[in-house]
């Protein structure tokens, strides 16, 4: 119970963050942080340390998004004409609003990639999460940022 709650705690924000980068929708990237935690709770008994925990972690995450996400493809929202109710926003700056944005209009590998860059996660772990050669991740990472910077300078225009 305690290992858990070390890992809760270390973890959580930078899951919710990853979970950002993919949906950039708060209430849903909630959900699919609690998901990940509730799976890494029931796996966590099995985990074999043949990698870092973090690694798995991240990698059960990124399989909730990927199949959330493949979920609404199939099944798109209705949208509601009214607002049901005036939920209280999220008061995120617009700054972190837009880059959150822009990386949810990447593909799903440079999400993931740069998602967990963003989380200061080692290359060679990214390579892991993502099987990809470190070298190959280091490559996407600069053609990530350099897209995320020329969809920033259009931005301020």
């Amino acid at each position: 119970m305690q290992v858990f709650e070390e890992i809760y705690e270390s973890y959580w924000q930078k899951i919710f963050r990853l979970c950002m980068g993919y949906v950039n929708d708060h209430t849903l990237a909630q959900d699919l942080t609690q998901e990940t935690f509730i799976s890494v709770w029931e796996q966590l008994p099995k985990f074999r340390n043949e990698s870092n925990i973090g690694t798995w972690i991240f990698r059960i995450a990124s399989n909730n998004c990927l199949r959330q996400i493949e979920k609404q493809k199939r099944f798109p929202k209705a949208q509601f004409p009214i607002n049901l109710s005036e939920e209280k926003q999220i008061n995120i700056e617009p700054q972190i609003q837009f880059l959150y944005k822009c990386i949810a209009e990447l593909s799903e590998i440079d999400r993931i990639i740069i998602s967990l860059e963003l989380e200061d996660i080692k290359q060679a772990e990214i390579a892991i999460i993502v099987g990809l050669s470190e070298a190959n991740v280091r490559v996407k990472i600069h053609r990530i940022k350099e897209k995320l910077t020329q969809k920033f300078s259009k931005n301020e225009r």
